[in-house]
């Protein structure tokens, strides 16, 4: 049986690949909430035989060296306290969590593309202020008129977000895949509702 297991878990990449680690920061917050910080067990195995990270939670799954045996990790807290970016950088993706990846125009949540609130055409620059998540068809309703002419109205202000409003939002986006081990150490900190 032992023999059988090596063989298969060896042999099966997807098998391998399904146990992530979550990893926290040294205060026990996720580096990041979207995407969700992890590593695949490999580097959490090899973190841990560093002393780089305290395992704080395992799966039942072993792996084994000629001379060691040990839990695949499925919890890591970092030894070290690795400071949260404060700059968030301009992207597609960001940009796209910032509006909470829908339509600033309509609230749709498929086709999105982005739009020049005023368009490029009549002087509008790319920037936070100024570009929104839009659907295909607002963004062509749109095209590279001024959004007075064209009945369409915003649903918030773009302004450009702070890192902690970023994992915030975030933090509304689970992954499809939510280890019953992380669950304790992903939303502790969040406010409890009355």
């Amino acid at each position: 049986m032992d023999g059988d297991f090596r063989s298969n878990f060896v042999r099966d990449p997807v098998g391998l690949s399904q146990h992530p680690a979550l990893v926290l920061n040294a205060d026990y917050r996720p580096l990041s909430y979207y995407p969700l910080s992890l590593w695949p067990w490999q580097e959490a195995v090899k973190a841990a035989f560093l002393e780089r990270v305290t395992i704080l939670a395992e799966y039942d799954r072993v792996v084994r060296s000629p001379t060691m045996e040990i839990a695949i990790p499925s919890v890591v807290v970092l030894k070290d306290y690795v400071k949260p970016q404060k700059r968030v950088a301009f992207t597609r993706f960001n940009l796209f969590l910032r509006d909470e990846f829908r339509c600033q125009y309509c609230g749709s949540k498929s086709d999105l593309t982005f739009d020049h609130v005023v368009p490029r055409a009549r002087g509008g620059v790319t920037s936070w202020e100024n570009v929104v998540a839009a659907c295909s068809p607002c963004n062509l309703r749109k095209g590279s008129k001024l959004l007075q002419n064209t009945g369409l109205k915003l649903r918030k202000a773009p302004v450009q977000p702070g890192a902690e409003q970023l994992r915030n939002v975030g933090r509304k986006f689970p992954p499809n895949y939510l280890h019953e081990s992380w669950m304790d150490f992903l939303y502790w900190d969040a406010e409890l509702k009355a």
